[in-house]
């Protein structure tokens, strides 16, 4: 049966999934080519060292996964509004169910900081790393 982490992540991936016209890959290298609607990577990211409570015993971690938002278009217009889209989508999907159909107490995404990069001989890319706190409890660090 799979870990309290591992139910959680599959269920941030599900709801990703959901964002319309976006690519929802997890822990995928990057491929050669994008779609052209955006491309989102789920990163796994770290849990972090947990707070420990003894009675019960419990482990209540912050884990923080990371999602790679990557866009790419000719013009720096489009690119902006692609990328725009997609990160609202994503915010909306987060609202929507902030404990991840109870598998996690909260769940929050901060702020991106993107940036252009131009690509040598092809069409300049619009990227940024959005990192989203899982907050969860399990009866064992290792579950």
């Amino acid at each position: 049966m799979p870990t309290s982490r591992e139910l959680t992540l599959q269920a941030l991936l599900a709801a990703l999934k959901t964002v319309p016209g976006t690519t929802v890959l997890r822990e995928e290298v990057l491929p050669e080519r994008l779609p052209s609607g955006g491309l989102v990577i789920l990163r796994d990211g770290d849990p972090g060292a947990p707070e420990v409570t003894l009675s019960p015993l419990a482990y209540h971690y912050e884990h923080r996964a990371e999602l790679e938002v990557i866009v790419q278009s000719k013009t720096p217009a489009a690119r902006a509004l692609t990328f725009d889209t997609i990160v609202q989508a994503i915010g909306s999907t987060l609202v929507a169910d902030r404990t991840l159909d109870g598998l996690c107490d909260w769940i929050e995404a901060q702020a991106p900081q993107p940036v252009d990069l131009p690509m040598e001989g092809g069409v300049a890319l619009k990227a940024a790393i959005i990192s989203v706190i899982l907050t969860y409890s399990t009866a064992d660090p290792l579950g």
